[in-house]
């Protein structure tokens, strides 16, 4: 089969029914489950982190919120030159190479869970490489959107994204069933570890004293991407007509490594400066990171010399239209949320619903709840319905216009923030904080349900906002920036939690929802707007 397709027009009907349909849908259907590995590798820190606590690793929990944090801000960050990948190195080319990089972090991960003395650098260093799985988002959606026509955007997009984003959901249960067997002992992968404290699964909950094997958290995946990589390789094309270019294979590998080492560069010089020592200097604010980060990355890509300058420049022609700036935000609003409160709600639960508030003396403490939920148990519900919703944000956007579908979404997010917020609130400061938590978690997995509808409805203004040329880039670049929600959530709701107020972290997220309201009415559905997209 040759890699390279030189004719695509797929908005002529007659070549989409003959040609287009039948390569669209199987790049489609590969793309998927290396985009469910991404998510995965990615995302997983949040459940890590969650049995390490149970095991007894020697590490604060600050520090292991630190390690989520880490993942989400590279992410965040590797999105942005992936978002230029697909017409610098091709399709085919990117996807391959980006799924086999995850071999890295997931031989990693599995070789340091074996012992609690490893250092905590050593995590944060993999935590960081692991972002290569976020930012693999930003380079599958612009190539899946040059595949499809424009009234078919939604829908391909939504089926890309959303079913990709089963990656956290399946780590979420994957990983918590597969930590309970030996399944890589043949192999000499390390002995079991007893728990002490609680812990759990899908189905319910696994008592301290039990042996657990947290390597298989990494070793898993290695399993699972190696056969990923080999259908991207045989399966998946390059289009001409989008990267007229390429030169050779070798050559668009090495302008992908190039471009992920900016971001990977950037990500650790902001970490560096942000994170408390010993581990950075601690001289900036989490805002202050992210923007350092963007602008240095965005700065670098500009400066390369080659191909990579040259696209880049010609692709910064994005940020000089407004419409890329209201889809940013509107993003930040469903995916920024989404893998925010995915990366943040492992770890939430076990702080908030892991502890009661007890008066001793007059005073009170925090002191361990035997009735507690196990976040390994029921975290992934939320995710979960996200992304399963997906798809259907997408088809209900292609039929009713995608701003009028934001509108609503952001309107449901406004309530059901401020309302967990207040839930959090009284949890926090219970002796018994468990009566609160079906509706905190009814209220969560409503949220998630929104942003799942809305990255749909995000994805179709873009479609329809945007030319071909553009749609591809602004895509990147907005799943880039909402990207790092992984980052700041995490981040937010921990500093909160540890002032002892995490329901001020919701509250504020309830008033950015809020801006959210008003900036898509006043770009996309007042009776004026520019582009009216009902």
């Amino acid at each position: 089969m040759n890699a390279d397709i030189d004719r695509w027009d797929v908005e002529n009907p007659q070549f989409w029914e003959n040609t287009g349909k039948r390569i669209a849908t199987r790049n489609l259907w590969i793309s998927i489950p290396n985009l469910l590995c991404g998510f995965a590798l990615w995302m997983m820190w949040g459940i890590i982190t969650v049995q390490m606590l149970n095991l007894g690793f020697p590490f604060e929990a600050s520090e292991l919120f630190t390690l989520t944090a880490i993942a989400g801000l590279s992410g965040a960050t590797l999105r942005i030159p992936a978002s230029f990948m697909i017409r610098i190195a091709g399709g085919r080319n990117t996807v391959f190479l980006t799924t086999a990089l995850l071999l890295i972090p997931a031989f990693g991960a599995g070789f340091a869970l074996q012992n609690p003395d490893t250092p905590l650098w050593v995590f944060q260093l993999l935590a960081l490489v692991s972002g290569i799985g976020g930012g693999n988002f930003a380079a599958s959606m612009s190539n899946i959107s040059t595949f499809y026509p424009k009234s078919q955007q939604g829908l391909a997009l939504g089926m890309n994204a959303g079913l990709g984003n089963f990656g956290v959901t399946t780590m979420q249960i994957l990983i918590p069933a597969v930590m309970t067997v030996a399944l890589f002992a043949w192999l000499g992968a390390g002995e079991s570890m007893t728990l002490i404290r609680d812990s759990g699964t899908l189905i319910g909950r696994i008592e301290a004293g039990s042996e657990t094997y947290i390597q298989n958290a990494g070793f898993i995946w290695v399993v699972i991407l190696i056969p990923m990589v080999i259908a991207a390789w045989f399966g998946m094309n390059n289009l001409r007509t989008i990267t007229p270019q390429i030169n050779s294979t070798f050559t668009a590998f090495l302008q992908i490594l190039g471009l992920y080492g900016i971001g990977l560069f950037t990500a650790a010089v902001g970490l560096y400066l942000y994170l408390p020592a010993p581990t950075g200097l601690g001289i900036l604010n989490p805002w202050l990171a992210v923007l350092l980060i963007t602008g240095g990355t965005l700065f670098l890509m500009r400066i390369m010399p080659g191909r990579i300058g040259e696209n880049s420049k010609r692709q910064f022609a994005i940020f000089k239209n407004q419409h890329t700036w209201s889809m940013t935000i509107l993003y930040i609003l469903t995916f920024g949320s989404f893998i925010g409160f995915s990366m943040a709600l492992p770890l939430s639960i076990t702080v908030i619903f892991g502890s009661s508030a007890v008066e001793v003396n007059g005073v009170i403490e925090r002191v361990s709840n035997p009735n507690a939920p196990s976040a390994l148990t029921w975290a992934w519900i939320g995710p979960f319905v996200g992304a399963l919703i997906r798809p259907v944000g997408g088809w209900i956007s292609d039929k009713w216009g995608g701003s009028i579908v934001t509108q609503w979404i952001a309107i449901v997010m406004v309530f059901a923030s401020a309302a967990v917020g207040y839930v959090m609130m009284l949890a926090y400061q219970s002796e018994t904080p468990e009566q609160y938590f079906l509706t905190f978690i009814v209220l969560f997995i409503l949220i998630f349900a929104a942003t799942g509808i809305g990255n749909g409805s995000t994805f179709r203004t873009i479609g329809v906002v945007f030319n071909q040329e553009q749609k591809g880039p602004v895509l990147g670049w907005t799943s880039a920036v909402a990207g790092f929600g992984a980052f700041i959530a995490p981040m937010v709701i921990g500093d909160q939690i540890r002032g002892g107020t995490p329901e001020y972290a919701m509250y504020g997220f309830a008033v950015f929802y809020a801006l959210c309201l008003g900036l898509n009415w006043w770009f996309y559905l007042r009776k004026n707007a520019k582009i009216k997209n009902p």
